[in-house]
């Protein structure tokens, strides 16, 4: 075994090689992350890393338009171990075909599940849950998932609510996972 492959083997953040959005190869931390011994992700399509079809292939619309763009793509979102759980995750990833974005990719993945505890939300839940962090408004969102802005505050009301906020600012933060 080479340095490099002992450095890939026991990096501190969880490591993926993937094709067509299958695992080839991962590291022990991606292992312990999502919960089974290395062997059992050999050949796994990432889709059963996902809390569900919708959220898996929503990934690949936005992040291949950017990994064609820039080549790298990173976002934070609840991801699924392999038991079930679901757990906020920051993933992180370069495309080595650009052209072809999922072909061949190197992607880390970091748990952030002892900052950012995961809370029931429904999916349109999480979609506004994520706009309101990227500093869109309610007619913005609205706008973006096709939804009135009043239904985007009845959903922002639910999620204050869920999460124990008292004013839009202190939700960001929890979501976000920044101290109080």
């Amino acid at each position: 075994m080479t340095q490099m492959d002992i450095a890939f083997l026991h990096a501190p953040t969880g490591l993926a090689l993937t094709e067509n959005r299958i695992v080839v190869q991962c590291n022990l931390r991606f292992a312990e992350i999502f919960g089974a011994a290395i062997d059992s992700f050999s050949q796994m399509p990432l889709e059963r890393l996902y809390p569900s079809l919708q959220d898996y292939e929503k990934v690949a619309h936005i992040g291949g338009d950017i990994l064609r763009e820039t080549g790298r793509y990173e976002d934070e979102r609840i991801m699924r171990r392999l038991g079930g759980d679901l757990f906020w995750c920051r993933v992180r990833g370069t495309s080595l075909t650009p052209e072809d974005p999922f072909k061949q990719g190197v992607w880390s993945f970091a748990d952030l599940s002892s900052e950012r505890p995961v809370v029931e939300l429904t999916r349109r839940e999480r979609e506004v849950a994520i706009l309101t962090c990227q500093g869109k408004t309610s007619k913005e969102i609205g706008l973006s998932l096709g939804l009135s802005y009043r239904t985007v505050e009845a959903h922002r009301a639910r999620l204050l609510q869920k999460f124990g906020a008292r004013k839009l600012p202190e939700l960001v933060a929890k979501f976000s996972g920044m101290p109080l």
